[in-house]
């Protein structure tokens, strides 16, 4: 038995601005990250795989409104939610997602249907909500998904004429709006510097790893466009071989890398340690093209790496029998 076992987790980075968060805002992150740390690190302890860890730690990311995945994802051009999902095997490179979802309440239980019962790997909007409900899995109202601070971020959005990335939204929200006391504008963020999924890594006792990634997209999205979160290789990868990794940032930019395969695919062919292998692609390749983000990775022998080229990322590892670790900034 692996005695290494440990889970980490991710909850989206970008440009998150200390200014911007009351304290009991970021007591709440904290206690989140490490309420879903504590629920992954106990499937472990209790001998479950690591695939049970990262679709539980997972299931409860898209359950909490404060990351962009389930409910609290960020809402489309057109005023709807499109939910995207994908989940590895290490152990068997068995892969499986969906994107596009709308009232699938968790879309990574589907995406691990996919995996456990179908021949395919990636199922698209009504296929993917066909197949979840005949999997029996729970379906919700399309409100179900709202919060207010998603619903105004939109409404900041579509005032602007523009997409903006989910945590962009809710620094925007919280400026206080220049006036003559305070003469410096608080300019909108770059859209390009917030990047709202959600993801699980783990190795358990057996030594098999598995990742896990969910999103909402990007706020006032074009309807039907899919970034990386549902690509195997892109927002997700797992070989027992190599690392588990889950990425969150420009989508886009992270499927041009094929990010998460980077990752793994350095370790195999350049003979590099986890650590070395993500921090080059995130500090090194990523950027060359304006990639911004970050990911969380695990390797067979228990090391965790959380690398992230922004200014801030909300993250957490636990391992059995400790007290889990979180943290949000640099």
């Amino acid at each position: 038995m692996n005695s290494n076992a440990v889970i980490a987790i991710h909850g989206g980075a970008g440009t998150i601005l200390r200014a911007s968060m009351s304290a009991s805002a970021e007591a709440d992150y904290h206690a989140a990250l490490h309420a879903v740390l504590s629920a992954g690190q106990r499937v472990l302890a209790d001998g479950g795989s690591a695939l049970d860890a990262v679709s539980e730690a997972v299931r409860l990311l898209e359950d909490c409104p404060l990351f962009n995945a389930g409910r609290g994802a960020v809402y489309t051009a057109a005023g709807t939610h499109e939910l995207d999902a994908a989940i590895m095997d290490g152990s068997t490179l068995d892969a499986g997602a969906v994107c596009c979802v709308t009232r699938v309440r968790n879309p990574i239980l589907a995406a691990r249907r996919v995996l456990e019962r179908s021949e395919h790997v990636l199922f698209t909007g009504e296929g993917a909500e066909a197949f979840a409900a005949a999997q029996g899995l729970e379906f919700v109202e399309p409100e179900y998904f709202h919060t207010e601070a998603r619903h105004r971020q939109w409404q900041l959005a579509r005032a602007q004429q523009r997409a903006m990335l989910d945590h962009d939204g809710a620094t925007l929200a919280a400026a206080p709006s220049s006036t003559d006391d305070d003469p410096t504008p608080h300019e909108p963020i770059d859209p390009n510097r917030k990047f709202g999924t959600v993801g699980a890594v783990a190795l358990d006792q057996h030594g098999h790893v598995a990742a896990a990634t969910s999103t909402g997209g990007v706020t006032n999205k074009q309807v039907g466009r899919v970034g990386d979160t549902p690509l195997i290789g892109a927002g997700c990868y797992a070989d027992d071989a190599t690392c588990a990794v889950s990425t969150t940032g420009s989508g886009e930019m992270f499927m041009r890398m094929v990010a998460a395969y980077d990752v793994a695919a350095q370790m195999a062919y350049r003979n590099v340690s986890l650590e070395e292998a993500a921090h080059d692609v995130v500090m090194n390749r990523l950027p060359k093209i304006d990639g911004r983000g970050g990911l969380v990775a695990v390797d067979a022998r228990g090391n965790v790496t959380l690398p992230f080229n922004t200014e801030g990322m909300y993250r957490g590892f636990a391992r059995i029998g400790e007290t889990p670790v979180t943290a949000i900034y640099r």
